[in-house]
């Protein structure tokens, strides 16, 4: 009797994993499971700052404005640059065509006249730090000698004599 007894007390405490081929698998599993929820959460967690291939344009607006600070671009600096009207077209005539906001409207004399007078680098400075309801333009998509460019462009054209700034020449190497 003692002997089923011992085999019995034996039997209750085993555990579910029978054989090694069990503990194996149990091992693999205890390790391979955890890993794939892990990349189940990261996933999760980054899909919900992505756009959706079908997102309105104020989507896209806010995802830029919280973008990272700090981007890095690489703009190369042998290209020549813009003319005035090529700047213009690109970047002024957004506000300068219609007149939004109270910008002066290319080619209206007028409007144009009080501003001619204050002299060219007055307008530049302007152009490049910004008045009023108008954004600095310096450090943008432009040098500052095409953004002087397109005032000279802009002017112009409102009768002033502002001639379009030269490119400044290109250094020789000293011996």
């Amino acid at each position: 009797m003692s002997e089923n007894s011992h085999d019995q007390a034996h039997e209750d405490h085993t555990g579910p994993v029978k054989t090694p081929k069990q503990m194996l698998m149990l091992s693999v599993a205890s390790f391979v499971i955890p890993i794939f929820i892990i990349i189940g959460l990261v996933f999760y967690v980054t899909s919900a700052n992505q756009l959706a291939p079908g997102a309105s344009d104020s989507e896209r607006a806010v995802a830029q404005r919280i973008q990272k600070v700090g981007t890095v671009e690489i703009r190369d600096a042998n290209r020549p640059p813009k003319a005035g009207e090529e700047v213009y077209k690109a970047q002024c005539s957004a506000c300068h065509a219609t007149g939004a906001a109270g910008a002066p409207k290319f080619g209206d004399a007028g409007a144009w006249a009080a501003r001619i007078k204050t002299g060219f680098d007055t307008l530049v400075n302007s152009a490049l730090k910004g008045k009023n309801a108008m954004g600095a333009q310096g450090g943008g998509d432009f040098s500052d000698l095409e953004i002087a460019r397109a005032v000279a462009f802009m002017t112009t054209a409102a009768g002033g004599k502002f001639a379009e700034p030269a490119a400044p020449a290109p250094e020789t190497a000293k011996k």
